[in-house]
């Protein structure tokens, strides 16, 4: 007989109501750990895997801590744990395997929990914790929960008769140390001081400090370059052709950040990117991008170069802004373009980590305005089915991890058949990104996939080489099909 789940009084490192489990089998307690959970967020998307919310799930609740501890004498703390060289068991032991000993280490690290304590999912192999407010908090207390969890973590495993050993790296931040009063400073701390962990070795706990905010802010001489390179024109689109399977025609293009350096010449998108990303400037990019895009598209037009759709990527901050959907109807009234001519580009960890309402009210109404939506990225992410549906997705454009040598491995050829099915049969339209080779476009336009993307089509090229790309193209096609009809 099982025996039962025993609740204690006086937490050793907290001093209020912890859990004991002794004797229960893992798979019911995580059943009874994860409807726990589930009763305080009846109405928040959680990770297919494991039940638990996803980061924004724990945003929410750490701003209402926030609000309300510090009147009551209370405080809390943000942690990031991130399992070691998870990504390296998941390709040894496939992706059921690799759910199931998830699942378990969740069971387990809520068992050292209190059943008011948010875990959540952060990523493929990454977890979020966010402690309940109570009266005393300190670095030392922090430590010793940090070390619980990896003694639960560490223990070993044992999954389809295989013993499995696992190790994990954590860094936390207390609010009283956060370099901001919101959660999501409190939550980009406790991230800053896992990465210091991680640097240490497998197994590593770090707190937050001030010295480690300044080693992770970027250079304050490269922001304000950039921030001129925004300003005059050196950050711009250049464009990377999108072809169907099928006729073999150009369908559309892709709005790819570069920067055109006076004196470095171009400057390799992550010399620059994750600076612009840290520095508060994605939402200056994505509107730079947009009207250069759009700027072009209408000057294509106007010179008889005309494409169907110009991509453009929205990040995360563009997405929440309440006042998107309206930006985008009078910029496209402003070039008198059809809304059907922009697709809006989202990463598929932005609708998988995000349940925000202005998120979603703003792609349904962008979708509703007429233009296209596609998943970028997809197969990285957790995004279900069901937030596909909700963020009105018309295309999934298939992650390149997928694409490499779908020519020749046969287990790659089942995942983009799978996937493709799975479109299909939802009325989606796809894309392969990352083509490099004459192999995995025929193949892929073998298994179904509607278009293709990369460098075995064209590299991205600045606007001005765009006519005379697709004219070359177009006339290739052209001799091919008069070949063609002499062979037939």
């Amino acid at each position: 007989m099982l025996t039962p789940v025993v609740m204690l009084i006086g937490h050793e490192i907290f001093g209020e109501t912890g859990l004991l489990v002794t004797g229960i089998s893992i798979s019911l307690l995580y059943l009874l750990l994860s409807r726990m959970v589930v009763m305080n967020f009846a109405d928040v998307p959680r990770d297919g895997a494991t039940g638990l919310v996803l980061k924004n799930g724990l945003v929410q609740t750490l701003s209402e801590w926030i609000l309300t501890a510090p009147g009551k004498g209370r405080s809390t703390a943000c942690l990031s744990l991130e399992l070691d060289d998870f990504n390296g068991l998941r390709s040894r032991l496939g992706e059921d395997v690799s759910n199931e000993i998830l699942r378990q280490i969740t069971a387990r690290m809520l068992s050292v929990l209190r059943s008011t304590d948010v875990l959540a999912r952060n990523g493929r192999s990454g977890f979020l914790l966010g402690l309940s407010p109570i009266r005393r908090i300190d670095l030392e207390a922090m430590i010793q929960l940090s070390a619980r969890l990896h003694e639960a973590i560490e223990e070993p495993l044992v999954v389809n008769g295989m013993n499995v050993h696992l190790s994990a790296c954590s860094g936390f931040c207390l609010l009283t140390r956060s370099p901001g009063s919101n959660p999501e400073a409190l939550i980009d701390a406790s991230e800053v001081a896992l990465s210091e962990a991680k640097q240490q070795g497998a197994g590593s706990i770090r707190a937050f400090t001030q010295d480690m905010q300044a080693a992770a802010m970027p250079d304050p001489a490269l922001r304000e370059r950039i921030e001129l390179a925004l300003s005059n024109g050196e950050i711009r689109p250049w464009y990377q052709p999108q072809v169907s399977t099928n006729t073999g025609k150009v369908t559309g293009v892709e709005a790819l950040a570069r920067w055109i350096h006076p004196e470095k010449g171009v400057v390799p998108p992550s010399d620059f990117l994750p600076v612009i990303e840290a520095s508060g400037l994605s939402g200056r990019l994505g509107e730079v991008i947009l009207f250069h895009a759009l700027t072009a598209l209408k000057s294509l037009d106007q010179a008889g170069t005309v494409l169907p759709v110009m991509g453009v990527n929205f990040s995360d901050a563009e997405l929440r802004d309440p006042r998107l959907v309206d930006r985008i109807r009078w910029e496209l009234d402003r070039f008198d373009l059809a809304p059907q001519r922009l697709g809006i580009e989202i990463l598929e960890n932005v609708i998988a980590d995000h349940d925000s309402d202005v998120i979603s009210r703003n792609i349904q109404g962008l979708s509703e305005m007429g233009c296209y939506i596609d998943l970028d990225d997809f197969g990285t992410g957790h995004a279900s089915i069901s937030s596909i549906r909700r963020f009105a997705v018309g295309r999934l454009k298939i992650d390149r991890s997928f694409i490499t040598k779908v020519d020749e491995d046969q287990q790659q050829q089942r995942m983009v058949s799978a996937i493709l099915t799975m479109a299909e049969q939802l009325q989606l339209e796809t894309l392969a990104e990352g083509v490099e080779t004459p192999g995995e476009h025929a193949m892929l336009a073998q298994l179904g996939c509607g278009h293709v993307q990369g460098f075995g089509v064209a590299r991205p090229m600045a606007v001005e080489d765009l006519p005379g790309w697709i004219d070359l193209h177009e006339a290739r096609l052209d001799a091919t099909l008069r070949i063609g009809r002499k062979i037939g």
